[in-house]
């Protein structure tokens, strides 16, 4: 499609044009059903294939092991910030987290509301510019669990290995870099992710738990709505799910298997990301990467011009251009190009053209 942008907004994010145009043949009816699958209900034999598809799929693609749950949860990963504390940390124990940026802050207040929380690491003396290395982490051997968070969209930065964690479960953020390559699910007791980043729409929240970790919160007065073992019993079938975002991100799924899975995912954020940063790197300064080498990420490439009004026409002839979604986010400014999954090649390349004509410009 001609009139398509070039699409790198941080999440709700860019979607694969096949499965747009799928959902847009099938939003009025849904197979020979006489009606849109948004109407059907959810205990119906249409949305069910549906829903165990999209957990098998997954299942697929990320390799998970037997005695994993997977969960669709409502309330975006800002709930799961809430949710794992209730549910895991139990009366008396620490649960540890490392301090890598803007949203794994907003996950350690949040569990600062219901125990004892420790930091294991931290890299904020750093400006959040980089990921502590595993052997900088120092937890309680007898942790609830260690919180990690993959990858910080608004600083750009991503971990390149997890820790093992021997006993302690291991708890990860995946929303903004889940599938962009392979992951080694058996290292974690519980993996979450909003899926209006790399999955799909906005709407519903994936969750990938332990099945030893779901048990009745020993926290008093947990909801019913905000306990692992509710949703787990009913296979995310409790109340009606966001059955519509489930669809999406089953289509997005099936995307993903389409183009060789996680490891094609890989090689191919490896290049989008590669073909940024070496502009950056070899622009003389004129452009800066904001995170440092070795924490680079490969979903949010995040960098500076040399005045916040060079970036302000970066932004504004960049947009008249037909990029989209490239101002950093207004905690720290600057500049930042998303590039999950669904962002093609194609734009990438259009976007250092325009950068290094920017800068022949501008410089």
């Amino acid at each position: 499609m001609a009139n398509r942008a070039y699409n790198f907004n941080a999440g709700p994010a860019a979607l694969p044009l096949e499965v747009l145009k799928q959902a847009q043949e099938q939003f009025v009816e849904y197979g020979n059903s006489g009606m849109s699958l948004m109407e059907m209900s959810h205990r119906g034999p249409i949305y069910e294939k549906v829903h165990y598809e999209a957990d098998s799929l997954l299942r697929e693609l990320l390799g998970i092991p037997s005695g994993y749950k997977v969960l669709f949860i409502q309330g975006g990963a800002s709930t799961q910030f809430a949710m794992i504390p209730m549910n895991l940390l139990t009366p008396g124990a620490t649960a540890a987290y490392v301090s890598t940026g803007s949203w794994a802050t907003k996950a350690i207040q949040e569990a600062q509301m219901f125990g004892q929380v420790s930091i294991a690491a931290s890299s904020e003396a750093d400006k959040f510019m980089r990921i502590p290395s595993i052997g900088e982490l120092n937890y309680p051997s007898d942790a609830a669990y260690l919180h990690l968070t993959s990858n910080e969209t608004i600083e750009g930065t991503q971990w390149a290995e997890y820790p093992d964690t021997g006993s302690v479960p291991l708890v990860g953020d995946m929303s903004s870099d889940i599938l962009c390559r392979p992951v080694d699910v058996s290292k974690f007791g519980l993996i979450y992710a909003g899926a209006q980043k790399n999955l799909g729409p906005s709407g519903v929240t994936i969750v990938i738990i332990r099945e030893d970790l779901i048990r009745k919160p020993e926290l008093t007065g947990v909801p019913t709505m905000l306990r692992y073992d509710t949703h787990a019993k009913a296979d995310s079938l409790y109340n009606t799910p966001p059955t519509f975002a489930i669809y999406m991100v089953n289509e997005v799924l099936k995307w993903v298997k389409s183009q060789g899975g996680a490891e094609a995912m890989a090689a191919l954020n490896a290049d989008k990301a590669g073909l940024l940063y070496n502009l950056i790197d070899g622009s003389g300064g004129f452009y800066r990467g904001c995170a440092m080498p070795g924490s680079r990420s490969i979903m949010n490439v995040t960098f500076r011009l040399g005045s916040e009004e060079l970036e302000k026409q970066f932004a504004k002839e960049s947009e008249q251009q037909g990029f989209v979604g490239l101002k950093g986010h207004r905690s720290v400014g600057g500049l930042r190009a998303s590039i999950y999954n669904a962002v093609p090649l194609e734009s990438v390349r259009a976007l250092t053209e325009f950068m290094q004509d920017f800068q022949q410009r501008n410089g």
